[in-house]
C-alpha cells in the first residue's frame, strides 16, 4: 500500500486525544446466539470527511468499481450542524444530534455546568453524553456480537454495553495492523465472530483542513483510503463468508477565507456568557438566564459577516431549536457565520478547509455506498439524510428495533436490501 504522508492527530481539528492503549478491548464471556450464527456480515465503514463527490474528483477506482456492485446514493445529507462527533453517532444511531445528545464538537452541559470537548478522553469514554441506542449495542442486546476499530462512542458504554471487541483511538496504529484485526474478527470462531464490524479513516479530513478540499494532498488521502478499502474488500472475499459494506462519511469539506477569520463579536459579553470552543458555529449559554434578548438584539443589530439566532429561532430543517434540545445542549443564542466566513477566536492557525455550515449547503454533502450480498444492485439512488443508515444496517444483520425511538425511517433504504439474502 502508499505511503501517504499525514501530520497526525496532533494537529489542530483532528480528534485531538492524548496518547492511549492501543492494545484491543475485549469483554470476555459473549457468545452468538445460535440463532443468530448464521446471519450475514456488515462493515460499516467511516471515512472522515470524505465529500459526495471525492470518489469521482480524485478517481477513488476501488470505491466506483464496487459502487457498481451495489447501490450508490447521489449524496447524503449530514445533520446540523455538519461536525464530526454528532455525525458519526447519528449514523450509528438513527437521531438527529439534538435527540441523542452530542449537539456540537463541543458544547455546554447545563445538568454538569462543563464544557464537552472531543478532546477530552474522560468525556470521550463517558456514556452520560451518549444517548439513544448505537447499532452495536441494539446487536449486543439481541446476542449478535459486535466489534469497533474506531467510532464515535464505541469507547464509552451505553446502556452499560460495550461492543464485544474496540480500540482505543489512536493514531499510531499502521493501516495493515488494523486490516489484519478484522481478518482476525472474521476468522474466530462461528459463536465469537463479530457480525457488526465499524471501522474509521481520518485520513481525508486531516488533509482537506490543512490543505484545503482541492488540494493534491486531499487527492492522495482520497486515493490511500480507496486502496485500503480495496485491500479489505479482497480480504474479506478471501474468507467466503457474506460481508456487506456501508461506505459512509460524516459531512463534507469546502475552502474557507482563514485568511481574514473572525473573533469573537465586540457586542458580545463574554462576562455574562459561556462559549463554546468552534469555528463554524458558536453556542452562547447564558450564565444566569437573564438579559439574553438583550445580547441576542446588540449582535444582530452589530452582526457582519455571521448570523444571530435565539434557539427558538433555529431554522426548521436543522431539527436543532427548543422542541428538540432534548439534553438542554444548544445555546440560548447561536452564531452562524457566512460562508466563506469562519470563527477563529479560539484557533492559533485557522486551517484552509473547514465543514459545520448549514447541511443544505452542496459542499457538506457527505458519501453513501453499499455493496454485498445483502444489497440490491440499484445503482445511482436519490439523496438522503444520514439518520435513515441506521434502519438499512439493521435490515442487512436482520435486527429488530423501535421505529418510535429513532428519527430515520426503514423505508427510504428497505428497497436497496435483497431480502432473500437473509438466513
Amino acid at each position: 500500500m502508499r505511503r501517504f504522508i499525514f501530520l497526525t492527530v496532533s494537529m489542530l481539528f483532528a480528534i485531538v486525544l492524548p496518547a492511549q492503549d492501543t492494545s484491543q478491548q475485549v469483554v470476555a464471556g459473549r457468545l452468538n446466539a445460535i440463532a443468530q450464527r448464521s446471519k450475514p456480515y456488515v462493515i460499516l465503514i467511516s471515512a472522515d470527511g470524505f465529500r459526495y463527490d471525492f470518489a469521482t474528483k480524485y478517481n477513488a477506482v476501488n470505491l466506483q468499481r464496487l459502487a457498481k456492485q451495489g447501490v450508490q446514493a447521489e449524496y447524503m445529507q449530514p445533520s446540523f450542524p455538519s461536525l464530526t462527533f454528532p455525525n458519526h453517532y447519528s449514523i450509528v444511531t438513527g437521531l438527529y444530534p439534538a435527540h441523542h445528545g452530542l449537539v456540537d464538537n463541543s458544547f455546554y452541559d447545563r445538568q454538569r455546568q462543563v464544557l464537552y470537548s472531543m478532546s477530552d478522553r474522560k468525556m470521550v469514554q463517558d456514556a452520560y453524553w451518549y444517548g439513544g441506542e448505537p447499532l452495536w449495542v441494539l446487536a449486543e442486546k439481541q446476542q449478535l456480537l459486535s466489534a469497533s476499530y474506531y467510532w464515535v462512542g464505541s469507547e464509552a458504554r451505553e446502556e452499560g454495553i460495550a461492543p464485544s471487541y474496540f480500540y482505543y483511538y489512536s493514531d499510531k496504529v499502521l493501516i495493515e495492523q488494523r486490516l489484519a484485526v478484522v481478518k482476525q474478527w472474521l476468522q474466530l470462531p462461528e459463536e465469537k465472530r463479530p457480525h457488526l464490524i465499524c471501522f474509521y479513516f481520518p485520513q481525508v479530513d486531516h488533509a482537506a483542513h490543512l490543505f484545503g478540499p482541492e488540494s493534491p494532498e486531499t487527492a492522495e488521502a482520497v486515493r490511500w483510503v480507496d486502496e485500503a478499502v480495496g485491500n479489505m474488500t479482497r480480504l474479506t472475499d478471501s474468507l467466503g463468508l457474506p460481508v456487506n459494506y456501508v461506505f459512509v462519511s460524516d459531512h463534507g469539506m469546502v475552502k474557507v477565507n482563514n485568511e481574514k477569520a473572525m473573533g469573537l463579536p465586540a457586542a458580545l459579553d463574554t462576562n455574562r456568557y459561556i462559549v463554546s470552543r468552534g469555528d463554524a458555529i458558536l453556542q452562547l449559554y447564558a450564565k444566569d438566564g437573564h438579559g439574553i434578548r438583550k445580547q441576542f438584539r446588540k449582535l444582530r443589530r452589530t452582526q457582519d459577516g455571521y448570523t444571530t439566532y435565539l434557539k427558538k429561532q433555529l431554522p426548521a430543517h436543522w431539527h436543532y431549536g427548543v422542541k428538540d434540545d432534548r439534553y438542554q445542549r444548544i445555546g440560548d443564542i447561536v452564531l452562524i457565520p457566512t460562508y466563506p466566513k469562519i470563527f477563529g477566536a479560539f484557533s492559533k492557525k485557522i486551517t484552509p478547509g473547514k465543514h459545520g455550515y448549514d447541511p443544505l449547503m452542496p459542499e457538506m454533502r457527505a458519501s453513501f455506498l453499499a455493496w454485498g450480498p445483502g444489497v440490491a444492485n440499484a445503482g445511482l439512488v436519490p439523496a438522503f439524510e444520514n439518520i435513515h443508515v441506521y434502519p438499512f444496517v439493521a435490515g442487512l444483520l436482520g435486527l429488530s428495533y423501535d421505529p418510535a425511538t429513532i428519527d430515520g425511517k426503514g423505508t427510504v433504504l428497505s428497497k436497496y436490501l435483497r431480502l432473500n439474502s437473509q438466513p
